[in-house]
């Protein structure tokens, strides 16, 4: 029998094993990827459920901004259910699509049927990224990914969401034809056992201080989509009141909320970093508590020496650590969130 919070912890510290998995996995689909990305396309919409719709959105930001192919992410029940309003389709069926559905488990019934009816109208190809092969998603695909080692015991995402995220990054490093930025992102695996070690003392300190009582996270571009994920983290895991916020947007209302009981998690970049280290200086001055990550002059400090674009993954370990030991201090179970399921299956 399986102590409480024994698979999140072990997923969650065995992550950069399947962060490597998931480039070998790329490297081997290189042939078939780049057939796809060099045939014509006027879009690419990536799509999930649940993190994997947060992956998405940092995947389509990261896309667009290293390939310059128009992409966006769109809920896999909103594609299914509300595709004109989505992404327009009807408008020009000549279009062609690239659609990326990413699902680890591989049978989430909305992603599926959505792939399922963008194959039928023959909108384009599919790629596909998960943790299970056996499962329909991967059938449906010109071109899986399957991330075997990113595999979980665990309902809440942590070690899959990191290592499909990076065969996401991984391919549109290959969609954009630098192969310099695949290069350095075999060094991550590496700074990830390294950052694992030296903030654990950090991210415990953090998750375990129960007199704090709401978290923000904050990020832009591609940093969005990683801050909407370790709210979900942080709100599913641990029943904590939390919320994703661009960096700017706090201003905007958000920030009533800061008290001393409040934490504001700031992904830092380094082209933003002046505008987004003077709002978190003023968070800090009305008395919430600041924890920033970035490559350097943050509470945690990458120090690894690759480039932007190529290791947002980084992120992601210090906060999910986080959330663990805050459900475990709360004396809840993080492998079996309150009223969550590993995958959702309906009867559409």
């Amino acid at each position: 029998m399986t102590e409480r919070g024994e698979f999140s912890h072990t997923e969650i510290l065995s992550q950069p094993e399947a962060w490597a998995d998931a480039l070998d996995v790329v490297e081997k689909s290189r042939d078939g990827l780049k057939n796809i990305f060099d045939a014509t396309y006027d879009q690419v919409v990536f799509t999930g459920c649940g993190s994997t719709h947060y992956l998405s959105l940092a995947a389509a930001a990261l896309f667009q901004e290293m390939t310059g192919k128009i992409a966006r992410a769109v809920p896999g029940g909103e594609l299914l259910l509300n595709s004109e309003a989505a992404i327009g389709w009807n408008s020009n069926p000549a279009h062609k699509t690239l659609l990326v559905a990413i699902s680890r488990s591989g049978s989430t019934t909305e992603t599926v049927r959505a792939v399922e009816a963008f194959k039928q109208q023959q909108r384009g190809p599919v790629l596909t990224i998960t943790n299970y092969g056996q499962e329909p998603l991967a059938g449906l695909a010109d071109v899986p990914l399957v991330i075997e080692k990113g595999q979980e015991e665990s309902v809440a995402q942590t070690r899959s969401f990191a290592a499909m995220y990076l065969a996401a990054a991984a391919m549109t490093m290959l969609a954009a034809g630098n192969e310099t930025l695949r290069g350095e992102m075999r060094k991550l695996p590496a700074v990830g056992e390294k950052l694992l070690k030296k903030y654990d003392a950090l991210a415990r300190e953090t998750g375990e201080n129960l007199s704090f009582d709401r978290f923000y996270f904050l990020g832009g571009g591609a940093r969005y989509g990683l801050a909407c994920e370790g709210n979900l983290k942080m709100k599913e895991m641990t029943l904590s009141h939390s919320e994703p916020f661009y960096f700017l947007e706090f201003r905007h209302g958000p920030m009533s909320m800061v008290t001393r009981s409040a934490v504001v998690v700031g992904l830092l970049s380094e082209k933003n970093s002046g505008h987004e280290r003077t709002l978190l200086d003023e968070m800090q001055a009305m008395g919430g508590t600041i924890l920033s990550l970035g490559e350097a002059e943050a509470r945690v400090t990458f120090e690894s020496g690759i480039p932007e674009s190529a290791r947002n993954v980084l992120y992601l370990p210090v906060l999910q650590l986080m959330a663990y030991y805050r459900s475990m201090a709360k004396g809840l179970n993080p492998d079996r969130p309150n009223n969550l399921t590993a995958v959702v299956k309906l009867d559409l």
